[in-house]
């Protein structure tokens, strides 16, 4: 974690890592048996403050800096990578009513959001292209004081455990690209939605589903900021969800990583304990040191957003190296376990199941690497 902390923020970080411990470790496989998060659990969850606290007071958030969400979430991950994506979503759609919708639409929500009465999912992708976001088919006909949305979102995360979703559809011409796109708050209960869910092989207490719109009718006041605006909306919302991913899936690979340091001095083969070797030691240690390098940068970049500065390339730097580290150190840790990590009694396969999923959701590697270097080639030369 970052070297200087508040006395607030250290209080945060000790009741989430306690509750982690003592109320979502416990039931983290059993989790993805039942598949789906328990709603009185997460109500927990936003009864302690731990949902978007960085949100304005105003609207039932506590005010805290982006950094003390990525402590929160590294926490939470640690216990169930699952129910750390609570607090991404949060954050991320919380993020977005509070700057764009009305002030009236975002007093209805936003405490309920932060209190953990209701989740609110984000709903982009589509079933042509996931990462073409700026190119969607789902369109929003404007009908007097209302729009009538028509067509399929898919893979979308919580699809059919959320209260309602921010939806982004297409108010112009196709030609318009991203300039067509706008943002709307669903109800998930609202007329005319049908939903599916799909079999992954991870994150099955999320779990993601296709969302049908039949004409279905939204208010033109649950519209989020002007016609068109919605495009805008979302990548300004991924540069801080980025950060937060990295330290969800860096929470959970450093798990199995503790796990593992435990588990190689308990057992014992060749006279000694499997901690004398150094090829059982050695790729455990890189391990460390990768994960440890990846953390860091996501602070970092969630200290440059909190400081106001720009942070897009950082933001996709902790989006692709985080997930990879954190699968690789998953993967190496089950491999440390030998026949036993193997098992499906151990939390090493499902933790990897888990993780690597969000090496797809909310932008791949090679699209990240796009960020990267459209930023990178548009800035001014460093002065080394």
């Amino acid at each position: 974690m970052p070297a200087s902390l508040s006395e607030e923020q250290h209080a945060f970080v000790e009741t989430a890592r306690r509750f982690a411990r003592d109320r979502i470790a416990p039931q983290y496989q059993k989790r993805e048996q039942e598949q789906r998060i328990d709603p009185a659990l997460i109500r927990e969850i936003g009864g302690l403050g731990l949902i978007a606290p960085e949100l304005p007071e105003a609207y039932g958030g506590l005010g805290q800096p982006g950094v003390t969400s990525g402590l929160i979430i590294e926490a939470v991950g640690y216990a169930d990578v699952n129910v750390a994506y609570i607090q991404l979503l949060g954050s991320l759609t919380g993020k977005i009513i509070a700057e764009h919708a009305s002030p009236e639409l975002a007093r209805r929500w936003l405490p309920r959001l932060v209190s953990g009465q209701s989740v609110i999912a984000l709903a982009l992708t589509e079933p042509r292209g996931g990462s073409d976001a700026a190119h969607l088919a789902l369109s929003a006909r404007r009908d007097g004081d209302r729009y009538l949305l028509k067509g399929e979102k898919s893979s979308i995360s919580m699809a059919d455990q959320a209260d309602a979703f921010i939806v982004f559809a297409r108010t112009g011409r196709p030609e318009d690209g991203a300039r067509g796109v706008s943002a709307f708050l669903v109800p998930s209960d609202t007329p005319g939605i049908a939903l599916s869910r799909y079999t992954d092989l991870g994150s099955k207490a999320i779990g993601r589903g296709s969302i049908f719109f039949d004409d279905t009718a939204v208010p033109a006041a649950n519209r989020l900021a002007a016609e068109g605006a919605g495009f805008v909306q979302v990548m300004q919302g991924f540069d801080f969800s980025r950060p937060l991913i990295g330290l969800q899936v860096l929470g959970s690979a450093q798990a199995s990583l503790d796990e593992s340091w435990a588990y190689i001095q308990q057992r014992h083969a060749f006279g000694g304990a499997l901690a004398r070797h150094q090829g059982v030691t050695f790729p455990l240690a890189e391990a460390e040191t990768l994960v440890a390098a990846a953390r860091r940068l996501c602070y970092h970049t969630l200290q440059l957003r909190d400081a106001g500065r720009p942070h897009t390339a950082e933001a996709a730097m902790c989006k692709w190296l985080a997930p990879k580290t954190a699968v690789d150190a998953i993967h190496q840790c089950l491999l440390t376990h030998g026949h036993y990590g193997w098992s499906m009694d151990l939390p090493h396969q499902q933790r990897l199941r888990d993780v690597m999923g969000l090496e797809i959701g909310d932008g791949t590697a090679q699209i990240m690497k796009l960020i990267i270097a459209r930023e990178r080639l548009k800035a001014p030369a460093r002065q080394e």
